[in-house]
């Protein structure tokens, strides 16, 4: 008998405790509690002094797209996830079941009427497997190989074919311009191969035939080789070993040093510019069979000219690159990215006046190409000046049209091959060649 007047007497004493514990608790954690663990019944409770009652409303099963504007007076209604605090491991399994199947049946409602609303069904929101089609083919095999970056590259060698001190070949220099058309497909293709992974993240590469999956990889590796091989046998074989020696080292550079740094280093931009340098050197060394100091002056004006055009352009694409994870100057370095954009845009003017010492071109050539270089020293400038996406734009644009104004002044002010075969200068056989066109 004593024994249980003592359990009573015990859980009466503790009854007051619970409640003062309880409120401590609600006023502590700022939390809701739906229960009270002796009481076993469910109640509204203080939650940041503010009443509230938990409801979910039912979800309808058909939604008018013109419900929203119907209920712009009405409530807004916020539900807010409860947790029970509560000792009993099985109270709160039953009621975490319990809230789960809720859970899930709202969610499987709202999809319904989420599917209803739209204007296209669930089908063709879902991964699909892209079939390729023959009609859809030459436009995707242009883009894989960056057919506006390859006829730019074709365009330089056809200028450097333009500018050697020989008589011009048709045969040559369609060889010459056909072979060195394949051989920037072939790098581009195997650039894009590589690259799958990252230009997915990038807006303006996403589009991209192999990161969407309209090709394999496997046919973009085949094409790559269908076009690297015959390209650089043509140009071996049908212009000049030497010609083809530097296409072929020209593939190596932009897959396999300029790729892979792109995500290592800076010096990425300047491996680049030694790619874009050399394809005019190639068209110069397939019309003379020879390197001489003309081919290295226009590569060094295609040298310097791709600063200002490619760090302009990484300029607006900061965000891209940053997120694709390229190591650009513009990203790491932004004050060396327009220190170095303004230096070579003031060494073209430099590289514009060794033209006629170099008796490449009369004297009137660095008279004629200093407007167009001081405007775009100027706008190099303003890029270092302001490092706005204004001045950037106006660079990229600029330089868009400085290179082929540039190179067809150089091209009128060249001299002619009756001039250099007076003084003795044409190299190699090329002279014989002179003497036979300047013969009645």
């Amino acid at each position: 008998g004593l024994f249980v007047w003592r359990l009573r007497s015990t859980g009466i004493q503790q009854i007051p405790c619970r409640f003062v514990h309880l409120y401590h608790v609600a006023n502590n954690r700022l939390i809701t509690f739906q229960y009270f663990n002796f009481l076993k019944r469910m109640y509204v409770t203080q939650c940041n002094k503010d009443l509230s009652q938990q409801a979910k409303p039912k979800s309808d099963s058909i939604v008018s797209p013109f419900r929203e504007l119907q209920q712009l007076d009405q409530e807004k209604k916020v539900l807010h996830k409860v947790n029970p605090v509560s000792p009993v491991h099985q109270l709160w399994s039953e009621t975490s079941n319990r809230n789960e199947l809720r859970e899930m049946k709202s969610a499987a409602e709202a999809e319904d009427s989420v599917i209803l609303v739209g204007s296209e069904p669930k089908e063709d929101r879902q991964w699909k497997e892209m079939k390729l089609r023959l009609d859809d083919l030459p436009g995707i095999l242009a883009r894989l190989s960056k057919i506006k970056l390859t006829a730019l590259v074709v365009s330089t060698a056809s200028a450097g074919f333009a500018m050697a001190p020989v008589p011009f070949e048709l045969t040559c220099f369609l060889l010459a311009s056909l072979g060195t058309g394949l051989a920037s497909c072939a790098a581009n293709s195997i650039n894009q191969f590589f690259e799958v992974p990252f230009d997915s993240n990038m807006n303006r590469t996403k589009n991209r035939p192999l990161v969407r999956g309209q090709i394999s990889p496997l046919l973009a590796v085949c094409f790559a080789a269908s076009c690297g091989i015959p390209g650089i046998a043509l140009l071996t074989l049908g212009v000049n070993p030497l010609t083809g020696a530097l296409g072929a080292f020209n593939i190596f550079l932009y897959t396999c040093c300029y790729t892979p740094l792109k995500r290592m280093s800076i010096a990425n931009t300047w491996v680049g510019a030694v790619v874009g340098a050399i394809p005019p050197i190639m068209g110069w060394t397939a019309a003379t069979g020879s390197l001489d100091a003309g081919a290295l002056l226009l590569g060094g004006i295609l040298y310097s000219w791709q600063f200002p055009h490619f760090n302009a352009l990484s300029w607006g694409l900061r965000e891209d690159y940053s997120r694709g994870g390229y190591c650009m100057m513009s990203v790491t370095h932004p004050g060396l990215c327009r220190r170095v954009a303004l230096r070579h845009c003031l060494a073209l003017i430099g590289l514009s006046a060794m033209a006629p010492v170099l008796d490449i071109t009369t004297w009137t050539f660095p008279i004629i190409s200093l407007p167009i270089n001081l405007y775009i020293s100027y706008l190099g400038f303003r890029f270092y000046r302001d490092a706005d996406r204004s001045s950037s734009r106006k660079l990229f644009f600029c330089s868009l049209w400085h290179l082929p104004m540039l190179l067809l002044v150089m091209f009128t002010c060249k001299k002619s091959v009756l001039e250099k075969d007076d003084k003795g200068d044409l190299p190699g056989g090329s002279r014989d060649r002179a003497m036979e066109i300047s013969l009645p």
